[in-house]
């Protein structure tokens, strides 16, 4: 078992100051409207920066396709450059949406980035388009397989060098990686990167129990099948060469503010996002005012409203409560920040606010 996996085992111990979980960052680089990508970016930079700094354990980026909010269409580009800006925070993809790649291209790129940070690289496979089904079709190989429990086999034969004699690709070898070293007479330092599973249903849960690899339940985009997919995950749990016991994360959306009512207009302006991707609109955050402005039918009403209320927000302390009840009903041995918002600083101020929250504790 090499130490990035034997660091996740399941444990209850204080891991983030006085919080009794391990916590992360998960930022989609998702830019509000009146907002530039390279400002968008750079304050990416600035939150992975911080998190890194304020003890934070995974830095983690998604990928988004042909929306006008996004500017990450590529984690693994923003890995190469926050590698340089960091000194010890994992940095991970959550996610690569695996049916929009080739299994070889993923496993060469996450092998260089491994070589570059050996033991700080994190790999998230998720099988959802993160696009519309036009752009998903754009960025798919006609031969492209729609099995994903396959494409995650396929991907982690090629990180491994493990494809059997008589296989079609048995001598095809992801560079750099373990066949190289191999080749060059050269110890491996660590087991490449660590593969996570991502999803939010019972599906991603059962393919992360069957191959013994960490699982990440992606709480922002809903809730109903969370406390299902957890079970599911630890009950049908196979110990593999990576992961002794179950370990799961929990990833949720999150704007920490003194400004109680500020944390709300800034949570208000991913329901109006999502609002208008629902209805087939260009993904952008509006403003916090532009939100309050919207003459909202009482449908929308509600549909902004139980969306804000899905990213849990206000003060650092009433943040931390909700985090720590949320912890308790799922058993999760991590939880991860999903920062953003139209405000470009609410994603620092996320960070920072509850870093200090936990770390002040500590020191009393």
């Amino acid at each position: 078992m090499n130490d990035s996996t034997t660091q996740e085992r399941s444990s209850r111990a204080p891991v983030f100051g006085t919080a009794p979980f391990a916590l992360s960052v998960l930022d989609g680089g998702l830019t509000g409207i009146g907002h530039s990508a390279q400002q968008s970016l750079e304050e990416v930079v600035r939150a992975a920066r911080l998190a890194d700094d304020r003890g934070y354990r995974r830095f983690w980026m998604s990928e988004h396709h042909a929306m006008p909010g996004a500017t990450i269409a590529s984690p693994q580009l923003m890995i190469a450059r926050l590698i340089g800006e960091t000194r010890r925070i994992r940095l991970g993809a959550g996610g690569v949406m695996l049916p929009n790649h080739v299994p070889l291209i993923v496993a060469e790129q996450f092998g260089m980035l491994e070589a570059l940070a050996p033991g700080r690289i994190d790999l998230g496979v998720g099988r959802a388009p993160g696009t519309d089904p036009a752009t998903a079709a754009a960025l798919r190989r006609p031969s492209a397989s729609d099995d994903f429990a396959a494409q995650v086999d396929e991907l982690l034969a090629f990180l491994g060098d493990e494809f059997p004699a008589g296989h079609r690709y048995h001598g095809v070898h992801a560079v750099p990686g373990p066949w190289q070293d191999v080749q060059n007479e050269v110890p491996r330092a660590t087991q490449g990167a660590n593969v996570w599973i991502l999803g939010s249903s019972p599906y991603s849960a059962l393919v992360a129990a069957r191959l013994g690899r960490p699982y990440a339940f992606a709480l922002q985009f809903g809730s109903a099948d969370v406390l299902n997919a957890m079970s599911l995950y630890r009950q049908h749990f196979r110990r593999s060469a990576v992961l002794e016991q179950p370990y799961a994360l929990v990833s949720v959306g999150v704007v920490a503010d003194h400004d109680e009512r500020e944390a709300r207009r800034q949570a208000s302006t991913t329901a109006m996002a999502m609002m208008r991707m629902f209805q087939r609109e260009p993904f952008a955050y509006p403003s916090p005012d532009d939100v309050e402005a919207f003459p909202a039918s009482s449908h929308q009403r509600a549909f902004l409203d139980e969306w804000t209320d899905r990213t849990i927000h206000g003060s650092p302390a009433h943040v931390a409560a909700q985090l720590e009840e949320l912890q308790t009903l799922t058993g999760a041995d991590e939880l991860m920040l999903v920062v953003g918002s139209h405000s470009l600083a609410s994603r620092s101020r996320t960070i920072r606010l509850m870093a200090d929250h936990y770390q002040a504790g500590e020191q009393t």
